[in-house]
């Protein structure tokens, strides 16, 4: 078996965090979250922020329509675009061709926190990951997203950079065909296998969380929290992936970075806190510290 690299400071200012180019919010990156349903509506808001708390530039996030206002008026920093919506309440697969152009302008995209697992939501993924190729923009498939990849297991073939695809044990047995009790024996093997049937970084995330990256390195982070372990975890967690993303980090590197980081946030708050009960909408804001005091 190939060696499994801890995942430590020392790794992290090894592998270094891209600069911005020049003084404009340009230089730090364009970032498109597509994300979110009537009934999931604060997902959009947690990945949105961690993603401009990983030091991206510029925010654009697009929502079924009758989330546009909302979320517009929650995360001023953004250019929030509203879209036609089914009657569950996500995003119609109509727009799936202005979402792809959209794709195309930015610099890195991130589809999935609180989208609905249906045709339309992988309709709208594959669309974006073709946008991406065609920009050449970073990836990240969270959540609802994810069903993309097993309607489509060729979808991320044609990216110039591997898709991040930020699965938990669940996800990954619908992904596998496996069950979870087997996923969550072997967290690795399971990462390791999504990463050869889909060529992406494929962090496995749990109470230790495995990155493997297309050419079969593989890394874990072992020094999480359980509070951590909290509804909306898991979208700061791809939020802060796709702002790295969007600096310039390569896929592995952001991975690194957002699973060392969300890890680190955990084990602050729960010092704070005493312990378990901290709030996903906490980790978000742990996240400059933490970067700054590991590059210093």
């Amino acid at each position: 078996m190939a060696t499994v690299t801890p995942v430590t400071e020392h790794l992290l200012r090894a592998l270094g965090l891209p600069e911005a180019e020049g003084d404009s919010k340009d230089g730090r990156g364009r970032v498109l979250v597509v994300a979110g349903c009537t009934q999931l509506p604060g997902a959009v808001l947690l990945a949105a922020e961690a993603a401009m708390r990983a030091g991206a530039g510029k925010l654009q996030i697009a929502v079924c329509r009758d989330l546009a206002v909302p979320i517009g008026i929650a995360v001023p920093e953004a250019l929030v675009v509203g879209l036609p919506q089914t009657p569950d309440g996500g995003i119609a697969s109509a727009c799936a061709d202005d979402l792809a152009g959209r794709a195309g302008r930015s610099d890195a995209v991130l589809a999935g926190p609180g989208m609905n697992e249906d045709a339309d939501g992988a309709a709208l993924a594959a669309a974006l990951v073709r946008g991406a190729a065609d920009g050449d923009a970073g990836v990240v498939l969270d959540a609802g997203a994810l069903a993309a990849l097993s309607d489509a297991p060729g979808l991320t073939g044609g990216l110039a950079r591997p898709a991040v695809i930020t699965p938990h044990a669940g996800e990954m047995a619908k992904l596998l065909g496996q069950s979870r009790e087997a996923i969550e024996a072997d967290p690795l093997a399971a990462a390791r296998a999504a990463t050869d049937r889909f060529g992406t970084v494929t962090v496995m995330k749990g109470g230790r969380t495995h990155v493997v990256a297309p050419d079969g390195q593989a890394w874990c982070y072992e020094v999480g929290h359980v509070g951590l372990a909290t509804s909306g975890s898991g979208d700061t967690l791809a939020g802060l992936i796709v702002g790295l993303l969007a600096r310039g980090a390569a896929p592995e590197a952001a991975a690194l970075w957002s699973v060392y980081a969300h890890g680190e946030a955990g084990r602050r708050l729960a010092r704070r806190y005493g312990g378990i009960g901290f709030l996903a909408r906490e980790i978000p804001g742990q996240v400059p510290g933490i970067l700054a005091e590991v590059m210093a």
